[in-house]
């Protein structure tokens, strides 16, 4: 007796026909690849928009002020008999420097005499503590040049101290060679905010 199968895809008898192999689709991919591009443009924009929009936040807000209007009243000043408006006392600088004219004095690793000292006086006006240094200031001459100062060739060169509020130091600041000092500018820090003062 000969046995008989049945035809392909003819279901077998006593079981269930063989499972059709999965179709290779793309589109779930490409569906998947979509999804995740569009959240990454979002994200994207979102960081974007964070950049360019977080500096110029307060920028904007602030509108100018209308220019005050003009009284045609005079002044109470101009009125006869009215007593002179003190006007309001100025506002003293953080950091004051006052510069003048003094005499090199030759310290015992000044190497000769070809130096030239400006007397500098540091007043702290601000609430808080700053550092005073030598380094921290520079001489310009008549011509335009700057010279640094040259540590310790004058015996009375300006001490390194923190100063509070309130509190000066008077001291030398000495550039190497001969010249006319014009102004002495001290900065805070060596980067922070430069103060200028002419010779007296």
């Amino acid at each position: 007796m000969s046995q008989q199968f049945p035809a392909p895809g003819q279901p077998q008898p006593g079981g269930y026909p063989p499972p059709q192999p999965p179709q290779k689709s793309s589109a779930g991919k490409i569906v998947g690849f979509s999804c995740l591009g569009i959240v990454g443009l979002i994200v994207l924009l979102a960081v974007v928009g964070a950049v360019l929009g977080g500096g110029s936040g307060d920028k904007t807000a602030k509108e100018p002020s209308p220019p005050a209007a003009a009284t045609s009243a005079p002044a109470p000043a101009d009125a006869p008999g009215a007593k002179p408006s003190s006007a309001a006392p100025e506002k003293k600088a953080a950091v004051e420097v006052a510069a003048k004219k003094t005499q090199f004095k030759k310290s015992v690793i000044a190497q000769g005499d070809d130096y030239t000292s400006v007397s500098v006086t540091i007043t702290n006006n601000s609430s808080d503590a700053i550092d005073v240094n030598p380094l921290y200031f520079a001489i310009t001459d008549t011509n335009g040049t700057k010279h640094t100062a040259e540590l310790g060739a004058d015996e009375n060169q300006i001490a390194t101290v923190e100063l509070a509020p309130g509190e000066n130091v008077t001291g030398s600041i000495t550039g190497k060679g001969s010249f006319t000092a014009k102004t002495v500018t001290y900065t805070d820090g060596l980067i922070g905010k430069a103060v200028r003062a002419d010779l007296s």
